[in-house]
């Protein structure tokens, strides 16, 4: 191993694997099997208590805890820790200045502005025009956010751009909350919001979730928005005098199909926690400014979906008969408000496969015999194969043939050959492209065999089927067949 530094556990995870999960039967043995492993520093007290105890009963030696510190200490020493008064050192300077540059500053927006995802533009409801739409109504109990934007495991913002100010940055504003919170637990501030919706030019409601619905040791119960937001988004799309956007801030999926069936709503956004330049980047969007083209990094289910499966119930694969729906795209076959990898733009993006192979030959390694015993079994064993190098080949053609330059997110999945362990498809390579207004780019794309194509059996084995592999890029499709080489078969 090459690593320059030291190895830290999570936060009390040696702690877990003795007190919760019993991988061992005395603390001694657990910091002993942690440092022996190769940690070298804990996150938490665990080690500090346990490992003295675990040199004496000589479950670890002296030798083992002074590699552990070697590692910590270089790297200390590299910081300057022990050359004097920290503040005269090079990292001793460091400060908010040097983090909220103004460069960085402009990565958290370009970062915030390349993670919106537009789910539903029913019409041209998106953009919003500066002349038709001179005054909006920002309402929502995420109108003016500002610290829940960075969700949890955040520094200190630089400094927030609310959605409310980041709107009030491009047209006049009218606010009001509409809920006191996200618990939105009652209907009094509703009347408010109903009526300044009435008199504005278009309506922008900022709903969603927060830390006090979803973080760490806070699981959600549910899948709907929390309280009587529903109702609130409902009421205020029935009066809004101008187009309704619906912006969702989350860190997860929200069974949001009330409002994908409302043709009185015609966009959604869903920003995540956007970060300190959130405001900024949802105006941004709202406006042309940027053109959209976050793709969802997860499957967004109907609330039916959790009632259906107990959430310690880990398995993947769906089970008909323990009426188990499965998880994720790659196995779960059911309704979805909004797929896995689902994202919008303002213009229309056209794919076409220009060049790709037919045929993939898998070199075999390993002990061979004769025989035809790996391809009659329809896969190869990964470390059966020679995967140096062993790739497929596309050259996609993007075309822009809409009015707007965007980016674009080419996904590309795989369809395997039938099995019944293989998932009904998966994600195996992606590439983001530019592509000005009525032009077009051409992009190469390289799918590695053994890592993408290849699938886990229900015993974990990781395989390579044999047979058609169906490529999917949106609309457009391609079958690529694997063949075994006929240099011999190995052992299965």
């Amino acid at each position: 191993m090459k690593l320059d530094g030291y190895i830290v556990s999570d936060c009390d995870s040696v702690g877990v694997f003795y007190n919760t999960q019993h991988y061992t039967t005395t603390p001694e043995q657990a910091a002993a099997d942690a440092i022996k492993a190769g940690l070298d520093l804990d996150c938490g007290p665990f080690l500090a208590q346990h490992s003295e105890d675990a040199v004496k009963q000589k479950l670890l030696n002296e030798v083992d805890i002074n590699n552990a510190l070697v590692n910590t200490l270089r790297v200390q020493m590299r910081l300057g820790m022990f050359d004097g008064e920290s503040s005269v050192q090079p990292f001793g300077k460091l400060g908010p200045k040097d983090v909220c540059t103004p460069s960085n500053q402009e990565l958290a927006l370009e970062a915030a502005r390349q993670g919106i995802v537009l789910l539903k533009n029913r019409g041209v409801s998106l953009p919003l025009s500066h002349r038709r739409h001179r005054t909006v109504v920002v309402i929502g109990p995420n109108s003016d956010a500002t610290v829940s934007m960075i969700g949890n495991y955040a520094g200190v913002a630089c400094g927030y751009t609310s959605p409310l100010q980041g709107i009030g940055n491009y047209v006049k504003t009218i606010h009001q909350l509409g809920c006191a919170n996200v618990a939105c637990r009652d209907d009094k501030l509703f009347s408010a919001a109903i009526d300044a919706a009435r008199q504005a030019d278009a309506t922008v409601l900022v709903m969603g979730l927060d830390q006090s619905i979803e973080a760490e040791f806070r699981d959600r119960t549910g899948l709907l928005l929390p309280g009587r937001q529903q109702e609130l988004v409902s009421k205020v799309a029935k009066a809004s005098k101008g187009p309704t956007v619906l912006v969702l801030m989350s860190g997860g999926p929200i069974d949001v199909s009330f409002a994908k069936n409302d043709p009185r709503i015609g966009a959604i956004l869903w920003v995540g926690y956007p970060g300190q330049a959130g405001g900024a980047a949802i105006a941004d969007v709202l406006y042309g400014t940027t053109n959209p083209g976050g793709k969802l990094p997860m499957t967004w289910y109907p609330q039916d979906y959790v009632s259906n499966l107990a959430m310690t119930d880990m398995a993947m694969r769906s089970s008909t008969h323990r009426n188990y729906p499965g998880r994720t795209y790659r196995f779960y076959k059911g309704p979805v408000v909004y797929p896995f990898g689902h994202g919008l733009s303002y213009t229309n993006f056209v794919h076409t496969i220009v060049n790709a192979p037919l045929f993939v030959t898998v070199p075999l390694d390993g002990h061979r015999r004769s025989g035809n015993a790996t391809v009659l079994g329809k896969a190869i064993k990964v470390n059966h194969a020679r995967c140096d190098k062993l790739s497929v080949g596309l050259q996609v053609n993007v075309k822009n043939t809409g009015s707007k330059d965007g980016t674009h997110t080419i996904l590309v999945f795989s369809i395997p050959p039938a099995g019944h362990w293989a998932p009904s498809k998966q994600l195996v390579a992606f590439a983001k492209v530019y592509v000005l207004a009525r032009s077009e780019q051409q992009v190469g794309i390289s799918i590695h065999v053994c890592k993408f194509l290849s699938v886990v059996d229900r015993s974990g084995v990781r395989r390579i089927p044999i047979g058609l592999h169906h490529i999917h890029i949106g609309d457009v499709k391609h079958s690529v067949s694997l063949e075994a080489a006929t240099l011999g078969v190995i052992k299965s």
